[in-house]
């Protein structure tokens, strides 16, 4: 997952966003590149999301049906998550901007685009399968989970009130509350950071509007949506460092590693 939110950054943020605005006749700004770019945008968006909830449905199955976590949570199954998201046709969208020495360049939505009832309905399915599906996936998954871990916790505090465990430490249901800590953590950043892009491309898609002068609110709630899209592929490592305490030394030792390898290229 973390490998996934890393490869938005770089695709969205670094290759497309700043090289526009400080390399913009870069061959990034190559007319198939920028188109070939701006589907791996999408691509890796789309992994990411969906990575978010396989976690949680991993969390899912191994809280609340332990014996069937090594047949659902495997390698297999994420691959196979993976392999079904297809956004190739996003390639096809775009056309060149302008022409120059037989070289097109940039990249902007063809006409077609908002016309043809094809690709509005290949965008309304996209936007339907991510996020908004992910979107009442993970929240159905995290109210089954925490109704699960609630009403085992009652049940294990009554056993121990009962027996002679009482004032021995319950590592068990701490455990259960570092879990359940973790996954709102990870999938209630997503479901906040996605909401206003959501809300933003129902409005859209109602009123039938697409573009906006840099002064208009809407263009502002546009870009905000945008921010926070990409703000929510930055949190899982933040979140994991802050709650897990072996992804916290892991996090160390790859910090200290090129540290004592320079330390032993040193003369003695």
């Amino acid at each position: 997952m973390a490998v996934a939110d890393l490869l938005v950054l770089v695709t969205e943020v670094v290759f497309w966003r700043l090289a526009d605005i400080f390399s913009p006749r870069s061959f990034l700004s190559v007319t198939p590149v920028c188109a070939l770019n701006i589907v791996l945008v999408f691509a890796t968006t789309v992994v990411s999301v969906w990575l978010t909830v396989a976690f949680t449905f991993d969390r899912f199955v191994a809280i609340c049906f332990p014996r069937q976590k090594t047949k659902y949570c495997t390698e297999r199954t994420a691959a196979l998550v993976l392999s079904a998201l297809k956004c190739a046709p996003w390639y096809f969208t775009y056309e060149h901007q302008q022409i120059i020495r037989s070289v097109p360049w940039g990249c902007e939505r063809k006409p077609d685009f908002y016309l043809s009832r094809y690709w509005a309905a290949f965008e309304l399915t996209f936007y339907v399968v991510t996020p908004c599906v992910p979107f009442v996936v993970v929240l159905l998954l995290n109210v089954l989970t925490a109704r699960y871990i609630l009403a085992a916790s009652r049940v294990r505090k009554r056993l121990r009130a009962q027996g002679a465990g009482k004032n021995v430490e319950d590592t068990e249901g701490e455990n259960r509350r570092k879990s359940i800590v973790l996954l709102f953590s990870i999938s209630g950043s997503f479901v906040l950071l996605w909401m206003t892009e959501i809300v933003f491309y129902t409005y859209q898609r109602i009123t039938n509007t697409y573009g906006y002068s840099s002064n208009n609110p809407l263009y502002i709630a546009e870009r905000a949506g945008v921010m926070l899209q990409l703000l929510s592929s930055c949190t899982n490592t933040c979140i994991y460092v802050i709650t897990q305490a072996m992804f916290r030394g892991e996090l160390i030792k790859a910090v200290k590693f090129p540290l004592k390898l320079i330390s032993k290229l040193k003369p003695c």
